[in-house]
């Protein structure tokens, strides 16, 4: 296989040819109308980096276009060609999002200091000839942050999307609510985030399941987004391509919320805000009134975040309560259900029919297939791809996020005396890249169902922006090439050559990323 130039993830086709082109004083800048968003990125960015500010001019000089081409439909709306010659850079693709994805494979042909937030003044800015054309693989590519363990400041949030785009990933997964905190501001709720945002202290060390000698930092920690924070995040990552995918845990990991309103719960009794990791028994309970605060819940949400899916959970939630409570069986024995999962079932449809009538699609952890499936839910398969080829095979959209390859809060080596406290684990460099998303079995008339896969950063350890870089990266980049390229154009050792130089664009860009063992 021919070593590529340190694109990442790496173009499906490319053809190296003789020369460069350099940008100068006079370079122009063209493109269509609708291609001008993805266009003043380079514009912003040449400006800031070299100094070289692109204007309009004609289009037989030394020019960079950016246009839409309705030919080049077979690609998809993500899908893309670029053509580099002395004189010109062409990028053309059927939709705008195709012309971003041009833009970052550019900017990764140009030097590494094209990430600089500051003038890089003596570089000389030349791209090498090629021709590429390009595609992903699959349509979801993304990248789950959790904020509920640990909040994370705004300007992390916008970085995150920033580096989700430069990998060519477009959905950012935000994980807003949990037992140890509710991140989002929701204006008919006050108390989530009065109450729920807000824990009193958080455990320090390893959490064993055990609560008997439990120590604690004794600071308070806690957040949350206002929905106008919600709203300028959601506009910056659609500038970039990438959907947010908002999180809203139900009927488990629900304490936070059941601390700020005790009514939803089971007991009637007040509870805190989880100081502590792991399952809690204290869940949503299944009476009208719960209904109408999610779905009140929901209705903001809804405004908030214009993309199709909404995640609702569904993992890990334990029935012990609705077992003991008269309200939750006599809901029960009125519906004619035989068990605590037809309930948690029958929840989840209801959440679901609620999206779907306002033109949503619910998409949950994969828990919710127990029971059976609501129609039009998605399955996020996290507990193996068991779940996710079940689903596949029965007709159900399906993103693929098995803990053996897509959580990157497990520990990247071997020697955990090396490594920040993890949740446990060992997943390394070379096996998240070498993941295939597509099951062999799930049967080839279904694999379209398979939308494609994420990651899982969860931050029960992870209480930093740095913390969350170090382990993300680079096994990010990894994921974002498995979810790009087919399998058999997937080469390791290529990967890693290319890496080496990935890393430098993630020093300019003050990435604290975790170094390989074997970066050769």
């Amino acid at each position: 296989m021919p070593a590529y130039p340190p694109i990442l993830p790496r173009p499906r086709h490319l053809t190296p040819r003789e020369g460069q082109f350099t940008f100068t004083a006079q370079t122009a800048l063209l493109a269509d109308e609708a291609a001008e968003g993805v266009a003043a990125f380079l514009r912003d960015n040449l400006a800031r980096v070299a100094g070289i500010r692109l204007m309009p001019g004609n289009s037989s000089g030394n020019r960079v276009e950016f246009r839409l081409d309705e030919g080049l439909a077979a690609l998809g709306e993500e899908g893309y060609r670029l053509e580099v010659s002395p004189q010109r850079i062409l990028a053309r693709a059927p939709a705008p999002r195709g012309l971003f994805y041009a833009l970052q494979t550019l900017r990764q042909l140009l030097p590494v200091e094209i990430y600089s937030p500051t003038l890089q003044p003596g570089i000389e800015w030349c791209v090498p000839c090629v021709e590429i054309e390009d595609r992903p693989r699959f349509s979801w590519r993304g990248a789950m942050l959790d904020v509920a363990r640990h909040f994370m400041p705004l300007e992390f949030i916008f970085q995150w999307i920033d580096l989700l785009a430069l990998h060519k990933m477009n959905r950012f997964h935000w994980h807003l609510t949990d037992d140890q905190g509710w991140r989002i501001e929701i204006k008919k709720y006050p108390r989530l985030t009065e109450v729920g945002a807000w824990r009193k202290q958080t455990m320090v060390g390893h959490f064993d399941g055990q609560l008997e000698g439990l120590v604690f930092d004794g600071i308070p920690h806690g957040g949350f987004y206002t929905q106008e924070e919600i709203r300028r995040v959601v506009e910056y990552a659609r500038a970039r391509f990438v959907q947010v995918v908002p999180e809203i845990e139900m009927p488990g990991h629900s304490q936070a919320a059941i601390a700020a309103y005790p009514y939803l719960g089971n007991t009637g009794e007040a509870v805190e805000v989880s100081q502590v990791w792991g399952i809690h028994e204290h869940v949503f309970n299944v009476e009208e009134r719960t209904f109408q605060f999610l779905t009140d819940v929901l209705e903001e949400v809804l405004d908030l975040f214009p993309g199709a899916f909404i995640h609702v959970g569904g993992d890990e939630c334990p029935k012990k309560e609705w077992r003991e409570s008269p309200s939750a069986q006599a809901r029960m024995r009125e519906l004619g259900l035989k068990n605590e999962d037809e309930l948690q079932s029958w929840f989840i449809r209801r959440i679901d029919r609620f999206l779907t009538e306002q033109g949503r699609r619910l998409i949950g952890w994969d828990e919710i297939l127990e029971g059976g499936l609501a129609e039009n839910a998605a399955v996020m398969s996290w507990r193996g791809e068991e779940g996710g080829i079940a689903a596949a095979n029965a007709g159900h959209d399906v993103v693929m996020a098995p803990y053996t390859f897509t959580y990157l809060d497990y520990y990247q080596s071997e020697d955990r005396a090396r490594e920040p406290l993890a949740i446990g684990g060992y997943l390394p460099l070379e096996k998240v890249y070498l993941y295939d998303p597509l099951p062999a079995a799930i049967a080839p008339d279904q694999a379209h169902h398979v939308l494609g896969t994420q990651a899982q950063l969860w931050t029960e350890y992870i209480a930093t922006p740095q913390h969350c870089q170090y382990m993300a990266f680079p096994r990010l980049c990894a994921l974002a090439e498995t979810a790009w390229l087919p399998p058999e154009q997937k080469d390791l050792a290529d990967f890693k050559r290319r890496l080496r130089t990935h890393l430098r664009r993630l020093d300019v860009l003050g990435v604290a990323y975790r170094r390989p063992d074997d970066p050769d």
